[in-house]
């Protein structure tokens, strides 16, 4: 068989190829990540290559795997750390971020999708372009308003009040994305036989919404659940601390615990990747259908 037959069958392969070695890089930090928290160790687990090595030595010194596996550094994270704590901590304000936060996307999106009233545009203009901010941009006004003006400095009130805020554009116009794409005659025949507004968007809108609602509430979580800046920023008392804010102390000037930190770290991930998981359904469908129309 010639060479081109051969590169006939399998036309996709150099693409295939690319695939393959940004899937090795990506996934490199985190195999590290996953070694140095099995391990069992507090280092960083780096190997003296000598000069004479072979090519072997030197892939096997490299290689993402734990000489012996161990959970002593989860076991310790929550027996000797107030990890548990901070991972509370951040399920409360995550879990209250994504209902309030939720909640208000929902009912805008539905008001600007449906009604006409002065503003309308000028409203999702301005929503359009607060993303076109970084966040640290509002770090100081927002001190003055959470901490100085209504006192919630340490307070999960004030944090969760900042995350639903901040979300709330990006919500809104995928909300509203999905909700254009609902037939009005549904509502109109449901008017017509006596449902308030109310009723329309409780009973008949928001369940034909579920895709765009499970990525709203997807995105308000994991946005609650991994900011560092702003938590880091208004909470100074160690038992309020959120699981990213309470894994920057096991990294410190005076001590490194970095099998704390892997360990930690791995924690923190495993409940956004099970939301993932069980809200994968509705992602795809979501995601497309808000963003085709708004």
């Amino acid at each position: 068989m010639s060479v081109g037959s051969r590169t006939g069958d399998f036309p996709h392969l150099p693409l295939h190829v690319i695939l393959l070695i940004y899937v090795v890089v990506t996934l490199y930090p985190l195999l590290w990540v996953f070694t140095i928290g099995f391990s069992g160790q507090q280092g960083l687990m780096i190997v003296d290559i000598p000069a004479n090595a072979t090519f072997l030595d030197r892939l096997r010194a490299i290689m993402p795997w734990p000489a012996h596996f161990s959970f002593s550094n989860f076991t310790s994270v929550f027996t000797e750390q107030p990890f548990a704590r901070w991972l509370l901590n951040s399920v409360i304000v995550a879990t209250a971020t994504t209902i309030l936060g939720v909640f208000l996307a929902c009912t805008a999106a539905y008001a600007f999708s449906r009604f006409r009233f002065p503003g309308r545009r000028a409203g999702l203009m301005s929503f359009l372009v607060s993303q076109m901010f970084p966040g640290t941009l509002m770090l100081i006004p927002l001190y003055i308003i959470i901490v100085q003006w209504l006192g919630l400095g340490s307070n999960f009130i004030g944090l969760i009040l900042i995350y639903s805020i901040t979300g709330i554009p990006f919500c809104v116009w995928m909300l509203k994305g999905y909700f254009d794409t609902i037939p009005r005659e549904l509502e109109e025949s449901a008017l017509m036989d006596g449902a308030s507004t109310a009723t329309i968007f409780y009973r008949i809108v928001l369940p034909l919404a579920k895709p765009a609602v499970a990525v709203t509430a997807l995105f308000s979580f994991m946005t609650a659940w991994n900011e560092f800046i702003q938590a880091a920023t208004f909470m100074d008392k160690v038992n309020m601390y959120t699981a990213p804010v309470g894994l920057r102390f096991f990294v410190g000037g005076f001590s490194q615990q970095w099998g704390y930190f892997a360990a930690g770290a791995i924690v923190t991930a495993i409940p956004i990747v099970a939301l993932f998981l069980f809200l994968q359904k509705y992602l795809v469908s979501g995601l497309t259908a808000g963003a085709v129309k708004g």
